[in-house]
């Protein structure tokens, strides 16, 4: 539903010449609303002018583009229109190369000047992709050529100094954009558009540009890093780390292929994990780690006693975790606050599980996801872990794809998480009842790539729907799909 102000709104933007001569006349309150409305319609001409003059010294994304009073359309869940991206984009520049002034629908003190445009928040690339829509990857390269453009374009005329602003932005960086994007940190230093990235994801990239990136980064903004698929080993992430560790605000780090398996030590290999742990210890805002991949065997409690507070958020998928490792964790300080888990990869099915089934107690007062993907566990493992799984009461997402359960054994999940109100989305498997001649028990490869009988798996969904009915849980969405963006990320928790 829309309220009459924001029926109004829409209507007063249909003439974009005429609304835009009436901007100086249209009280600032309106303003929010009016960029809202100008976004989701791709009023490209106002939406410009509305950066352009912005009357408030934050422009912030995420306050303007949620759900709001007059329209229920939260636009930070949809990938944004290039169209409305370039118009902004294009807003900022004008309002750069506008003398202070002029800058605003009327002339305006500096206190009253646009300081921060804050575009964090943005959906991040999801499968798939649409023509018409800017990816966070598309974002970046956009705000980089601003950003040198700007630079570039910079001339000294006295008394027309631009108003300095601040854009904040989430960066994705890969070889091919790295120097790119380098350019315009440089650029960034000494320009009136001063770049600040909160969110920092790099794949793919080699030590030395990483290390590049870092030392440019401001280490008052960055809450976040995420390496992806660098491979970086023990001895790279050594090189890494202390220039991670400079960021005393980080609240997030993500890393992948952490290679400390004490069943194959080596001097070097001992060393680099030790200087590891001693720079892990120097972050005092973490709430998130993320160890996908790591081989951390028998290395839990030397990795996560170091750090100085208690983790909310820890993902540690295939990471070959030992009985040892998971009753660490549910003794840890750790346990009692965690929001997030990943076990995804590690088998729990044999002696992991009573010490699984441990930490879910310890962590069962906080737990709001929980990402179990290709833990070999079968029925009897899911039966046995029931009454403590249950006890998750704050529980909203439960991922078990890829696990050996059978329809017998959904059912059951399903009747027993009629207790857990808040919970909301369940991912599973394609039940074994639904495969053909399969071993057992069958590997994750088999069930990931093995072909389903399309018209059992038919008749399976048909009755989960109908046993949600008939619990009064049809809100609730069981569904085979891990591909849509259903996993939370820790910051939206």
């Amino acid at each position: 539903m829309h309220t009459l102000v924001f029926l109004s709104t829409r209507q007063v933007l249909q003439c974009q010449s005429a609304a835009c001569q009436a901007l100086p006349l249209l009280p600032r309150e309106l303003f929010p609303l009016l960029f809202k409305v100008a976004f989701m319609d791709k009023k490209t001409v106002v939406l410009r002018e509305l950066v352009h003059t912005w009357p408030f010294p934050l422009l912030s994304f995420q306050q303007l583009l949620q759900e709001c009073a007059h329209c229920s359309r939260a636009l930070l869940q949809e990938r944004p229109s290039t169209e409305s991206m370039q118009a902004v984009i294009l807003g900022l520049t004008a309002r750069l190369h506008t003398p202070e002034t002029e800058a605003g629908t009327q002339p305006l003190c500096r206190k009253h000047a646009l300081r921060v445009l804050d575009m964090t928040g943005l959906l991040d690339d999801g499968v798939e992709q649409d023509p018409g829509t800017m990816s966070m990857w598309d974002c970046t390269a956009a705000v980089a050529r601003t950003c040198i453009a700007q630079q570039q374009g910079r001339t000294a005329e006295p008394g027309l100094a631009p108003v300095p602003v601040e854009v904040r932005v989430d960066l994705r960086v890969n070889r091919a954009s790295y120097a790119f994007l380098r350019e315009a940190l440089r650029s960034s230093a000494g320009s009136p558009l001063r770049l600040c990235c909160r969110d920092l994801r790099a794949e793919d990239l080699p030590m030395r540009n990483t290390v590049a990136l870092l030392q440019l980064l401001d280490a008052g903004c960055l809450r976040r890093v995420d390496l992806r698929f660098n491979n970086l080993g023990l001895r790279g992430l050594s090189v890494i780390i202390p220039h991670v560790a400079r960021f005393q605000h980080l609240a997030s780090l993500r890393l992948h292929y952490v290679h400390g398996d004490s069943r194959q030590p080596s001097v070097d290999g001992e060393d680099n994990f030790r200087y590891f742990l001693a720079q892990m210890g120097r972050f005092t805002c973490l709430r998130e780690l993320s160890m996908g991949s790591s081989l951390l065997s028998g290395r839990l409690d030397q990795l996560l006693s170091t750090l100085q507070s208690p983790l909310e958020s820890l993902e540690l998928a295939f990471c070959a975790l030992l009985p040892e490792d998971l009753r660490f964790l549910a003794r840890s300080p750790h346990a009692v606050h965690l929001k997030k888990l990943d076990l995804s990869g590690n088998d729990l099915a044999g002696s992991q599980l009573e010490p699984f089934q441990g930490l879910l107690q310890a962590a069962a007062a906080t737990l709001l996801h929980l990402e179990l993907t290709e833990c070999q566990l079968a029925d009897t493992q899911l039966l046995a872990t029931l009454p403590v799984l249950t006890r998750c009461a704050s529980l909203r997402y439960l991922g078990l794809y890829g696990n050996p359960l059978s329809m017998a054994g959904l059912k059951e999940l399903l009747r027993d998480s009629v207790a857990q109100a808040e919970l909301r989305t369940v991912v599973h498997p394609f039940p074994v009842d639904c495969y053909e001649g399969l071993p057992w028990p069958p590997p994750a490869s088999v069930l990931l790539e093995a072909s389903i009988n399309e018209e059992k798996f038919a008749r399976v969904e048909a009755e989960l729907h109908q046993l949600l009915l008939a619990s009064g849980r049809a809100h609730v969405l069981w569904t085979t799909d891990i591909y849509g963006r259903l996993a939370a990320d820790y910051f939206s928790l």
